[in-house]
């Protein structure tokens, strides 16, 4: 089961691009210590992603915080006019580091998604984006929107996607709430995407959204983290809120949800940084151990923590 090991990071609204959120956490390994990147937002709630430097064997040990953003918002009608939020970093051959992420545009009385991708040529200090449009939007397949993907690259050269899928909006105490579901897709060269027909977890009774899917293999098998909710009142009622799930795969496309598998979910103490929800986890190992990150109340307003499995 994990163990949770306490809250690495919150802002503490010092910095003008991040007043507050430190949302969907990503884990990316340096030498002499990890690098955590997440979205955080400035004073008009818009999200930029930037990073924190942590010590491996003790997350909670800060040894730097990134005092901008890593990548700047696209220009007037751009996908990511008004907001960009990190989702997964690949490193490449030559040495640059592709950066997946979710670009926002507000709309009428809504928000729309669609993903990007950026890349970096000085080791994940500064990305630029490699087209001015995004590289999935919405589609026959995603009718409302794309978001937040979780890649790999496989050892024959396909590339494997798992993502968020908008896929309809209801009017909900009157306010447009989407549906979204996962779903994968497979690529040549990681930019032009073939969107399976398979979702990778579907609808049910409680799942209405599914947040950031955080994918791995083990011996052979996908393993997936990822997080779920209801539609109605989930901001408000810990029983509709964000929780962790996980799920299994021998194709990676064909998944098996084994929720009594996860090991973690939300505190029983009010006070805790994970009381109301817990979600957006991102797995990683160091040192043959396992470590999750992960968002708690808030949708990343609490700041993230960290928990290491323990057999």
């Amino acid at each position: 089961m994990w163990v949770k090991k306490g809250v690495v990071y919150k802002p503490d609204g010092s910095l003008p691009h991040s007043l507050s959120h430190a949302q969907v956490p990503f884990a990316y390994k340096h030498k002499d210590f990890l690098r955590v990147y997440f979205s955080s937002r400035d004073a008009s709630g818009q999200s930029r992603p930037t990073f924190i430097d942590v010590d491996y064997e003790d997350p909670s040990k800060i040894l730097y915080i990134h005092d901008k953003p890593i990548l700047e918002l696209g220009g007037p009608g751009e996908y990511d006019e008004t907001g960009a939020m990190p989702a997964w970093f690949v490193d490449m051959p030559n040495g640059d580091i592709w950066l997946y992420y979710t670009g926002w545009n507000r709309t009428h009385n809504s928000y729309r998604l669609s993903m990007g991708l950026a890349v970096s040529h000085d080791g994940g200090l500064t990305f630029e984006k490699m087209f001015k449009g995004p590289i999935m939007d919405r589609s026959i397949q995603n009718p409302i929107w794309a978001a937040q993907p979780s890649v790999i690259r496989e050892d024959d050269g396909t590339w494997r996607m798992w993502y968020i899928s908008g896929h309809k909006c209801e009017y909900i105490h009157g306010y447009p709430e989407p549906f979204y579901r996962g779903q994968s897709a497979t690529s040549k060269d990681g930019i032009h995407w073939d969107i399976s027909d398979i979702p990778t977890l579907d609808f049910d009774d409680f799942l209405h959204a599914v947040g950031r899917p955080s994918v791995f293999k083990e011996d052979g098998i996908y393993k997936m983290y990822y997080s779920y909710r209801h539609t109605r009142d989930y901001r408000t009622d810990r029983n509709q809120s964000y929780r962790l799930g996980y799920a299994e795969s021998t194709d990676g496309e064909n998944w098996e949800r084994k929720d009594n598998l996860v090991g973690i979910g939300k505190s029983d103490n009010p006070e805790d940084f994970d009381y109301q929800m817990i979600n957006y986890a991102n797995y990683y190992e160091h040192n043959g151990k396992k470590y999750l990150l992960y968002n708690g109340n808030g949708f990343g307003a609490a700041g993230f923590a960290y928990a290491v499995w323990e057999d």
